[in-house]
């Protein structure tokens, strides 16, 4: 098996074809994806196989470009996805026990695998159909010790008629392996490197089982502000050779990693550190977050090719591009303005302000607000706890920002004895989705305190509007009413005589939500290291453009039309990245 990773929930539909072509003129004989819960039922019972998230289409396309398909359909899947795929409203009662054989958890999993696997069943391999693999969970041992989970969800595909081949994946590791792996289902691994020792290990448990590396990671994604992770394709095919030459087979994580559109990146805990991925999956893959072909796509083909002794078709060509242009952006309504027209549940009142889980919000802002008595003497404004990073005005006006990672030491109010208008816009950055942390709350957690003389003295009195900007498709256009003229919304007419792929940037913007003609592309944050959001040609229309922006912070100049995409390469290193 020469199997690549394709997400088709990460591709626009309009591009399935050419990215499953361009794998197999890679060289590949199969290709992996996973089926993230969320992405099909964002709100519960409420579940969506139609246009993007068709993935019979996915499949059959890819049998029809002569391809085997490996489907892993969680219901957990990482990912550097939202929540690791799990729907946030599983969260909106109250904590409960993911990822375990607790019934609160398994009674939502299998309603969903009933919904999902009558769609997956026709397209195996015993009833003639691409799948010829489904893999079970993914990578548990990294998590938990729950046995009963697992063999709950084997059976479960087991009985609702998936008789093709299953497996597991996880880390070559005792400690992986012990947790992760069930009798019966073959165990796989997932690594980046030494791939003589992983077989070593494998063949250790499992002797005379058939090798294979579940995902290679021949590249690495990237977090807001942090270093561009890029890889040499000859390190990437010497570290493949050895896997090869042993007889094993390999899935290429990713082949093609595409984009995380919208508010879909998920994100990490690292070292007590939160970290937010970002929007583009390009992850330094063979195929290119725009369908380019890069070093190791060749390098790959020539190890394929030569492992296969076939002649390989040649790759579709690289789609059209837009040239490049500026287009000046008309500032709309202030940012405060925007989120109370635009919370589609509105207002909801309480003492202490409540979580997006409370206010039943998958993901996106909230704006809080509160009534704050100012006493006469000299004190501190304290954000506590915000999920994941906050906006603080006062009367409308931005006086201070605060970061999740960063111990807030606050905003000294000069003694007043007045009464201000106090606004806490909160952003979900993205939830976790490795680890322990999967499921965590997002929001003003800990609500706001005004410090003075050794007393903390809580705000209470809370309105809040959340709004969810992955369903939003439309800014308001009234007349801004803030005296902050950075923070809002801003939008751009652009003229486009022939739709062809493009790069939208914002340079010199702090923070900002991009939409194109209504699609929520994603974001950009002046931490780097991404400056291009990638805008595939399908969703651009003949004639006029709309492009929306939501600024949350300062301001820069004009929008700009790249002909090409711009991630920071001036740091990473994938060898220091695994070693450390």
């Amino acid at each position: 098996m020469l199997s690549g990773a394709v997400h088709y929930f990460r591709v626009h539909p309009a591009l399935w074809d050419d990215r499953l072509r361009r794998l197999v003129a890679m060289g590949a004989t199969h290709v992996e994806t996973y089926v993230p819960w969320n992405f099909h039922e964002r709100e519960r019972g409420r579940i969506d196989f139609e246009g993007w998230r068709d993935v019979t289409r996915f499949v059959r396309l890819a049998e029809q470009a002569g391809l085997a398909v490996i489907v892993r359909p969680g219901p957990f899947i990482c990912a550097e996805w939202d929540n690791g795929g799990l729907p946030t409203w599983l969260l909106y009662d109250g904590p409960i026990p993911l990822r375990t054989s607790d019934p609160r958890f398994l009674e939502p999993v299998d309603a969903w695998f009933d919904a999902l696997m009558p769609r997956l069943v026709p397209l195996l391999r015993t009833h003639g159909g691409p799948i010829v693999a489904v893999q079970v969970e993914n990578e548990y041992g990294s998590f938990g010790s729950d046995r009963a989970y697992l063999e709950h969800l084997r059976a479960g595909l087991r009985s609702r008629g998936v008789d093709v081949p299953l497996f597991t994946s996880d880390g070559p590791t005792g400690l992986m392996l012990d947790a992760g792996t069930l009798p019966g289902v073959a165990a796989t691994a997932n690594f980046g490197s030494a791939a003589t020792d992983a077989m070593r290990v494998l063949d250790q448990r499992r002797p005379g089982e058939p090798f294979l590396c579940a995902e290679f990671w021949g590249g690495w994604f990237d977090h807001w502000g942090r270093e561009h992770h890029t890889r040499p394709a000859v390190d990437m095919a010497a570290a493949i050779e050895p896997l090869l030459d042993g007889g094993g087979s390999v899935n290429v994580y990713m082949a093609h990693g595409g984009t995380s559109f919208g508010t879909w990146p998920g994100a990490n805990i690292d070292q007590g550190a939160y970290l937010s991925t970002i929007t583009s999956y390009d992850s330094d893959a063979p195929i290119g977050e725009a369908g380019e072909l890069t070093e190791k796509f060749w390098e790959l083909r020539r190890l394929f090719g030569s492992a296969r002794g076939v002649d390989l078709p040649e790759p579709p060509p690289l789609p059209e591009r837009q040239s490049a242009r500026r287009v000046p952006l008309v500032p709309g309504a202030s940012l405060l303005s925007a989120l109370r027209s635009s919370a589609a549940v509105g207002v909801r009142a309480s003492a202490l302000p409540l979580s997006q889980e409370q206010l039943r919000q998958p993901a996106g802002l909230t704006l809080y607000e509160a009534e704050l008595l100012i006493p006469a003497e000299d004190t501190i404004l304290r954000v506590l706890e915000p999920r994941d990073r906050a906006w603080v005005f006062l009367d409308g006006v931005l006086v201070h920002r605060v970061d999740r990672n960063v111990p807030d030491e606050g905003v000294p109010l000069a003694g007043a004895g007045t009464v201000a208008r106090l606004s806490i816009v909160v952003e979900n950055e993205g939830r976790v989705n490795f680890g322990r942390h999967v499921g965590e709350e997002k929001g003003l957690l800990g609500g706001a305190c005004l410090d003075a003389h050794g007393v903390s003295r809580l705000v209470h009195g809370w309105s809040q509007w959340p709004v969810d900007l992955q369903s939003l498709t439309e800014l308001p256009e009234i007349p801004a009413s803030s005296t902050d003229e950075a923070s809002g919304a801003y939008r751009a007419e652009i003229a486009c005589a022939h739709p062809a792929d493009a790069f939208i940037a914002l340079p010199g913007w702090e923070k900002v939500y991009v939409w194109l003609n209504g699609f929520l592309l994603g974001r950009l944050d002046a931490r780097g290291p991404q400056g291009t959001l990638y805008a595939p040609g399908a969703l651009w229309e003949r004639g006029d453009n709309i492009v929306e922006v939501l600024s949350l912070g300062a301001r820069g100049g004009d929008l700009q039309v790249e002909n090409g995409p711009h991630l920071d390469t001036s740091a990473g290193s994938f060898i220091a990245l695994q070693q450390g």
